[in-house]
């Protein structure tokens, strides 16, 4: 093996006053998260960046004992090295680190006593501009034995703090909470999620369902709902219906599914007479949170349309570009997916794809990029993409993924869910109003997340929805 993947100690017998060993790291926010993750210091000072701008450094400084565990690093690993046991350290923090400085630690031999094999090591930690953040003396048991041994490889380590969720929350702030008909929030989850969505301000409910079930659910789940209308349904299609009545009357903005199937709410929406229908195709969308993916990433449509053709894909690409639009993705980047990024003939998916370019480039469908088809990974990487020579706008940056099938799109959504540590936050477009899906698995961030778009978008509504273009007369 090379000497850079083996770890080599250095034992008492072949220390030698005054020498030295050092290792260098640069400090970027990964490193205060792992930190303040592991040691369970989450300090304002080192997390929170508006608050850091009020306090006394005036930006983000690292924790003090980073800079501590380099000069552990370079005890361990270089000098002594393997076998040494620490017994003392001392520390003074002579000045903070913040974020992008580049932190040298090193360590000097000044004393070896024979009894008991001690070295003592004068430690300093300087920045870039060569100033001492910290200075110190250690003291150690050195080993007595060589020890030579290959260097543990550590695992990737990706951090996901969900900020794009608590961004479209925040966004809410400042309005006014949007009443919503909760169709049949007849479990405790189904009716946690609406109460928890009052409780952030997101939303008014309106419960609709059978009362004796919906007062049971309540006591299940602990909470008081003696300050929320409810409004009495025989059953699940009742309440469905009363829910969707209350939004065509207009005593609710928001549509919100409880316990019921999906099927049946959908069942209400749907009818032309009776529902809430409009002249777009009515279709789901998942905003995902993905660890490790740089932006949000809109899948569509993973829960309503079965096996969409042309003109209703065209329309779940319209929605899908109204929905960036509300969580302020300026013109958002749409790959429509495929298993390959060549038109094949045999393939239906790749033929849509081409044709719902061509209709982008007609005018069409606007507001957003279209490229297509892409494979998944064409998509999403650009390492990907210009393996392949795909020269695009959107391979490699797609910020909405159009699936070819529901199949499709629901494995998808569910691999990045449960397989990727993903969250997924559900909303149906197209209607008049838009509709909160959110399941029993979900976190509370997700559902809340969920509520968040809906009452974006009802407060972004208008009577023409962007990125809607007629087709231009023949």
């Amino acid at each position: 093996m090379a000497d850079d993947a083996m770890i080599e100690n250095k034992t008492f017998d072949e220390i030698r006053i005054g020498d030295r060993a050092s290792l260098t790291r640069r400090l970027d926010e990964k490193d205060i998260q792992l930190f303040a993750l592991v040691s369970g210091d989450v300090n304002p000072a080192v997390l929170d960046s508006a608050y850091a701008a009020t306090d006394m450094f005036r930006h983000v400084i690292a924790h003090g004992m980073w800079g501590g565990g380099l000069i552990s690093a370079v005890l361990g690993t270089e000098l002594p090295g393997p076998g040494a046991i620490y017994l003392s350290q001392s520390l003074r923090f002579t000045r903070p680190v913040g974020l992008g400085d580049t932190i040298t630690a090193s360590v000097t031999v000044t004393e070896k006593r024979a009894e008991h094999h001690i070295v003592v090591l004068d430690c300093r930690c300087a920045n870039q501009n060569g100033e001492d953040v910290i200075l110190g003396e250690a003291e150690v048991k050195a080993p007595t034995q060589k020890v030579r041994r290959p260097r543990a490889t550590l695992p990737d380590v990706r951090l996901s703090d969900h900020d794009r969720y608590r961004r479209l929350i925040d966004k809410t702030a400042g309005g006014e909470p949007v009443a919503t008909a909760v169709a049949h929030p007849c479990s405790a989850a189904a009716l946690l999620a609406a109460i928890e969505a009052a409780e952030a301000n997101l939303i008014v409910p309106i419960l609709v369902g059978p009362e004796a079930k919906i007062r049971q659910a309540a006591e299940e789940a602990g909470k008081d709902i003696s300050f929320l209308r409810l409004v009495a349904a025989d059953h699940s299609h009742d309440a469905a219906a009363k829910a969707v009545a209350l939004v065509r009357a207009g005593e609710a903005k928001l549509l919100m599914k409880g316990s019921l199937h999906t099927d049946e709410l959908m069942g209400a929406i749907v009818p032309s007479a009776a529902g809430l229908r409009t002249e777009r195709r009515i279709s789901h969308a998942y905003i995902m949170d993905v660890p490790g993916h740089p932006t949000p990433l809109i899948i569509t449509d993973a829960a309503i349309n079965i096996a969409p053709t042309l003109e209703e894909k065209a329309d779940i690409v319209r929605n899908a570009i109204d929905l960036a639009h509300v969580i302020e993705i300026e013109t958002p980047k749409v790959a429509i997916l495929s298993a390959v990024e060549t038109v094949n003939s045999d393939m239906q998916s790749t033929l849509h794809a081409a044709a719902l370019c061509k209709m982008a480039d007609r005018g069409q469908i606007t507001g957003g990029v279209l490229d297509g088809p892409l494979a998944f990974d064409n998509a999403i990487s650009e390492a990907a993409a210009n393996e392949k020579g795909i020269a695009s706008p959107v391979a490699g940056k797609a910020e909405i993924l159009i699936v070819p099938n529901l199949e499709a799109g629901n494995m998808l959504a569910k691999q990045l869910t449960f397989l990727g540590g993903a969250d997924a936050a559900g909303i149906v477009l197209g209607a008049r109003v838009p509709i909160i899906l959110t399941s029993r698995a979900d976190s509370l961030r997700t559902r809340l997340a969920s509520c968040a778009v809906a009452v974006l978008m009802a407060r972004a509504a208008t009577k023409a929805a962007p990125g809607v273009t007629q087709a231009a007369s023949a």
